[in-house]
């Protein structure tokens, strides 16, 4: 049987490596002149390509109906993506929080690996071919129309496989093509949200202070203001940018975002709100007793050459602005009341979604 696979991503690869592994002629259409593009720039370009935790957790942890992609992810584990990998010589490392990445660091290596095997499995790979319909015949999926070169082309199939990604990056080919031919064809798309993406702030001058800066081992939370609530929580790194916020947890943080109760009016309303601590490991009393000690080795430097220790170099001056407390003053010339509100600037930096 023939199996027309329209879209080269991730997906695309992988149900043409499932579909020769299946002995069915199998073709993929890429309209990008290249495969796997989004692939390559996943992870910083390092690709996390799974993690390692057992299918129940992995799909307990999907933000909304995770129960929907279980008979999915049972036919192609996340296990069975490791092995596929190592099949083809490429090994795997598992790094904090169970996040598998290659051990080359390398997300082309990745693609390389994907794209052999397709080659190995003799699957065609069309580049550069736009698809613009499907060929119906009485309810049934025929083929697939697509121009290439200027030609308009129509390749018959069995099967035909849409695996064209959402639309969340135009320059890698993610332009939201499958949505407008699934629905032409009957099937309900819902509107389409962010997920997986960086936060905007309206304190951009904290952001924009600490612009480049990345935070490690730090705990957030995203809070509702309005009913004092925790919509998320996390713990790992994270990144400041020009526009607000970014890096694995902020990442993470956003697909649990988009699906709360009316978050678009908080948004609309600034009621949306991220708390950092920068010393989860520290309760309040122990960051107290780090604070004094420290200042005890130093009481006669300035407060503003007294925090090397506890903080990055980039965070130095923020913490200071957010303690109130005068960069020149003398360490032992510092109040108990002026060193409760250092260590409150510690553990919970406040910074509003735009």
């Amino acid at each position: 049987m023939k199996t027309v696979i329209i879209g080269g991503g991730a997906a695309g690869m992988i149900a043409g490596i499932s579909s020769a592994m299946g002995n069915n002629e199998t073709i993929i259409l890429e309209k990008m002149s290249t495969i796997g593009k989004k692939l390559r720039i996943t992870g910083k370009g390092r690709c996390n390509i799974t993690n390692s935790i057992n299918i129940e957790e992995f799909i307990n942890s999907i933000p909304g109906n995770g129960r929907f992609l279980y008979s999915s992810f049972k036919n192609f584990t996340n296990e069975d993506i490791i092995k596929l990998l190592k099949e083809e010589g490429l090994e795997t490392k598992i790094e904090r929080g169970n996040r598998v990445f290659p051990v080359t660091d390398s997300a082309e290596s990745v693609v390389n690996c994907l794209y052999n095997k397709l080659k190995k499995l003799n699957v065609k790979i069309v580049f550069n071919a736009k698809v613009t319909d499907l060929e119906i015949d009485k309810n049934k999926v025929t083929g697939v129309r697509y121009i290439l070169n200027g030609k308009e082309e129509i390749i018959n199939a069995d099967k035909v496989i849409l695996a064209t990604g959402g639309k969340s990056y135009p320059l890698t080919g993610s332009e939201g093509d499958g949505q407008r031919i699934a629905e032409k064809y009957g099937h309900t798309v819902k509107k389409l949200k962010p997920g997986l993406v960086p936060m905007e702030c309206h304190e951009r001058n904290i952001c924009k202070d600490l612009q480049g800066g990345s935070l490690r081992n730090v705990s957030i939370k995203i809070m509702d203001k309005e009913k004092k609530k925790k919509i998320y929580e996390d713990f790992g790194e994270m990144l400041f940018a020009h526009f607000g916020v970014t890096g694995p947890v902020i990442i993470s943080s956003s697909s649990h975002l988009i699906r709360y109760e009316k978050v678009e009016e908080l948004m609309r309303r600034k009621m949306i709100e991220l708390e950092i601590d920068l010393k989860p490991a520290l309760s309040k009393e122990k960051l107290d007793l780090r604070i004094r000690r420290d200042f005890e080795e130093i009481k006669n430097k300035s407060f503003k050459n007294s925090l090397n220790k506890l903080l990055p170099q980039k965070m130095i001056e923020t913490v200071i602005k957010l303690s109130k407390i005068d960069p020149d003053k003398k360490v032992n010339e510092i109040t108990k009341e002026e060193r409760i509100h250092l260590r409150r600037s510690y553990k919970r930096i406040k910074i509003n979604n735009k």
